[in-house]
């Protein structure tokens, strides 16, 4: 009987086989036959572990979401232990939605166009709603500790406030993907140039929580 190692591997192989044949040639053109003959496999092989197109499609959403989150946790948790101010933290954190370099534009691909199939699939669209729910809450926590430490102004509004960082984050992710240099250290330039200013709209203070006597 194949090891659980061995099941999680060929899932893997498939799932990774399916997003560089997404991100080459389009959703559509991703079939189970194409992603077999890429990942030297037989289609069968595939239904076995997915049982149709769909089911694959959330899988690899899903995935693709999990490790940009968990990148997001790290930024966050390592900026708290260094005792880091809430903005730059959350400047490291954002960048993370960004087409920046081969795994960030792969992801980018992976979203975007499932997200364009939740539109006609509840399920794939609870996912996506789920994944923007919970960005939308960790921008929120962090403006919200902002207001404790001294780093925004209490009369800001924490929703309106998380919901402009998203959105410009969402909005400058689509221009680099779509114009722009290859070369990562070029496409972070302009991503400073944009983020910095909107997080400087709410975090105009400094905070209490680290300050030095």
């Amino acid at each position: 009987m194949p090891r659980v190692a061995d099941h999680d591997q060929r899932r893997a192989l498939i799932a990774r086989t399916f997003r560089r044949h997404l991100v080459e040639h389009g959703l559509q053109a991703t079939t189970f036959a194409r992603v077999a003959a890429a990942a030297g496999i037989s289609v069968g092989l595939i239904q076995h572990y997915f049982g149709n197109r769909e089911e694959l499609l959330r899988f690899v959403y899903v995935d693709a979401l999990r490790r940009r989150d968990e990148r997001i946790a790290t930024h966050i948790a390592e900026g708290e232990a260094a005792e880091r101010p809430i903005r730059e933290i959350i400047a490291t954190a954002v960048v993370e939605l960004l087409p920046l370099d081969e795994i960030r534009i792969e992801e980018f691909h992976v979203t975007q166009n499932l997200t364009t199939q939740a539109l006609h699939d509840q399920e794939l669209a609870e996912v996506a709603a789920r994944a923007h729910r919970d960005l939308h809450l960790r921008a929120s926590i962090a403006v919200r500790n902002g207001k404790r430490c001294g780093e925004v102004d209490v009369d800001v509004d924490v929703d309106t406030a998380a919901a402009r960082i998203l959105a410009t984050t969402y909005g400058l992710a689509a221009s680099l993907i779509l114009v722009g240099p290859d070369d990562p250290a070029r496409r972070r330039a302009p991503a400073d140039a944009v983020i910095d200013p909107v997080l400087a709209l709410t975090f105009t203070g400094r905070c209490r929580h680290y300050a030095r006597s």
